[in-house]
């Protein structure tokens, strides 16, 4: 299936005081898809379900991601999460770093297909 990256957004996220990283990367997808709606697979005719997604989610403790609610977050499309090292722990005074997110969102189509 040849797919062609037509599209790519970004979003920040944190959790202040529970160090909820899978909490952080939800704000974070959200910060990235709520500013917008791209009717992008309506252009190329193609139904939104055959958008294929890839979510790369960063932060200090990966291993900490629940993929699937993240995932769950996209009400149509094929979704992937990668989690990876990144992101910012910053430290507090007295309890839990502050957690905070980076994610890099790619919405790709199979252009080939309807040739």
């Amino acid at each position: 299936m040849p797919l062609k990256r037509l599209l790519t957004e970004f979003g920040m996220g944190s959790s202040l005081r529970r160090q909820d990283y899978t909490e952080a990367a939800t704000r974070a997808v959200k910060d990235a898809l709520w500013h917008n709606s791209i009717n992008l697979a309506e252009l190329f005719g193609k139904d939104k379900t055959e958008m294929v997604i890839t979510v790369e989610v960063a932060v200090q403790q990966p291993d900490q991601i629940d993929a699937d609610k993240i995932a769950a977050i996209f009400p149509y499309g094929q979704v992937t999460v990668v989690p990876v090292k990144g992101g910012l722990d910053v430290p507090r005074p007295v309890g839990n770093p502050t957690v905070m997110a980076n994610v890099a969102i790619f919405v790709a189509l199979d252009l080939e297909a309807a040739a």
